[in-house]
């Protein structure tokens, strides 16, 4: 069993490092995780300032475009929950390792494509070992802080990056497009993972595991199926309609293999999902939370990229630029939230606020107009959505995997790279359709000069407001879910778990 045994800081960090060698090297170890962290998600957006340009050098369609996007969020999200148990049960040094050599391969053939099948299947190649690394390293962040107050600076730094990395990935793209070629948009990925892999080999190393459990295939199955129907039916309206019926087939199939697994993870001996993981109130919550931002976060970008270039007519390294001011805000908030906030109120006053703020900041995008400026609209209105992103996201990622036993961190970790995943897929796909709707209707029922771009417009305002609706319904819910109390933290003493 384990007990917690109140020390002095001192003697409970000489016996930390003691026990663990990796304790003492700790912060690098962070730095390792976050180079990996930021590899997987600026390969969210880098490849999106990509595209036009990889579509004039290889040839392919409009209609084939949106795969090399898909590609990757169909094996990343279809395969997370797989990736974190793996972590779990054979290693997570072991697995991080291997998502990142597999990562950077497939990054490096991606680069080298000579046509659209060779850039496909490199792409869900990568979303294959993404789905094996963005677990394991966040479950490694998860076990390598356990005293309460380093655990809230590490997890705001890892939120901030998982927050902002997605800002950072549109300038990375549009710069190394603009000024050297899309194919740097894969090859880049090479240097971030030979730094991670390096210092991984260095800094990190495995708990010997006495017992391994047997893999959980039937749930396996069920859980990658019915992700891999649900993203697919998403993406597949968006180009064919809501109503199409190889849409609601997709959908249909998902639902029902994901209810299924739920069934079958409440049977079997070593469920690969346990639901004590996502039935805690603060885990729950924090799994919405990071769910709904995900939505509004990707259909932010997106649009607010189409707004900057085709109505404000900013490069593509100017739009870049343009959202560093929110991802600088992100990283504030993320360091109040579990540095200072955390110790004094519970995830229910800072998740939920959170939500509301950056609602507040899509309302505000939802009012921009032909007469919009960057300074005086879109500006400011980036700035609020990030200060509430900051405070969900890193508080959020630190509550879904605080307090979980260690043999399900890996499986923890991995709903949280799910929700962002599938979040942000689902958001794309369901926020194009509603734009695509909100433009064509604007098109019938107006005429006049000009009507083509202010009913392009009013589809990037239509994303805005809808995005809005979402994330405020979350912070509703959320404000339900979530806790109100704070642990109890002696501040003089370290909790050691006794050997």
């Amino acid at each position: 069993m384990t007990s917690i045994n109140t020390i002095s800081p001192e003697l409970a960090e000489h016996r930390l490092s003691e026990r663990d060698p990796s304790h003492a090297r700790r912060w690098w170890v962070l730095v390792v995780l976050g180079i990996a962290q930021l590899m997987v998600v600026l390969d969210s957006t880098v490849v999106n300032i990509a595209l036009p340009s990889a579509q004039r050098d290889l040839g392919f369609g409009n209609t084939d475009r949106q795969w090399v996007v898909t590609a990757y969020a169909l094996a990343f999200g279809s395969l997370l929950l797989l990736g974190g148990r793996l972590a779990d049960l054979f290693g997570r040094k072991r697995m991080f390792m291997i998502g990142l050599t597999g990562f950077a391969a497939a990054s490096a053939v991606g680069g080298a494509a000579v046509n659209f099948d060779m850039l496909v299947t490199a792409r869900a190649v990568q979303g294959v070992f993404g789905a094996l690394l963005a677990p394991a390293a966040l479950s490694l962040l998860t076990t390598t802080f356990t005293d309460s107050r380093e655990r809230g600076r590490a997890f705001g730094i890892y939120g901030a990056i998982g927050g902002g990395g997605a800002a950072i990935g549109l300038l990375l793209g549009g710069v190394l497009t603009e000024y050297a070629s899309w194919r740097w948009c894969m090859y880049v990925n090479l240097a971030f993972a030979a730094l991670a892999l390096v210092g991984g080999a260095l800094l990190l190393r495995d708990r010997a595991e006495t017992v391994h459990p047997k893999l959980d295939i039937p749930g396996i199955a069920l859980v990658s199926a019915g992700l891999f129907s649900v993203v697919y039916g998403f993406s597949h309206a968006e180009t064919a309609g809501w109503l199409d019926s190889i849409t609601l087939a997709f959908l249909a199939v998902g639902v029902v293999l994901i209810v299924a697994f739920v069934i079958v993870q409440t049977r079997v001996q070593n469920p690969v999902l346990p639901l004590r993981v996502v039935l805690d109130r603060n885990r729950g919550g924090s799994y919405l939370a990071i769910l709904s931002l995900g939505i509004g976060l990707f259909g932010m970008f997106l649009f607010l990229t189409y707004y900057l270039q085709g109505t404000l007519g900013f490069s593509a390294v100017e739009s870049g630029l343009a959202f560093l001011p929110m991802t600088a805000g992100l990283v504030i908030t993320s360091q109040l939230a579990v540095n200072v906030l955390a110790r004094r109120v519970g995830p229910r006053y800072i998740i939920a606020p959170g939500l509301a703020i950056s609602a507040i900041g899509l309302i505000m995008l939802a009012n921009l107009d032909m007469n919009s400026s960057y300074a005086a609209n879109v500006l400011p209105a980036t700035i609020i959505f990030g200060l509430g992103a900051g405070l969900t996201f890193s508080s959020a990622t630190s509550n879904a995997t605080a307090r979980v036993k260690a043999e399900d961190a890996g499986v923890a970790s991995a709903m949280v790279s799910t929700g962002q995943q599938i979040g942000g897929s689902i958001g794309t796909a369901l926020l194009s359709t509603l734009a695509a709707s909100a433009g064509t209707s604007y098109l019938t029922s107006h005429h006049g000069p000009r009507v083509v771009e202010l009913a392009t417009i009013h589809s990037y305002t239509t994303v805005f407001g809808w995005s809005a609706v979402v994330i405020g319904l979350s912070a509703l819910v959320t404000a339900v879910i979530l806790r109100g109390d704070v642990p109890v933290i002696d501040e003089n003493a370290v909790e050691v778990p006794a050997l």
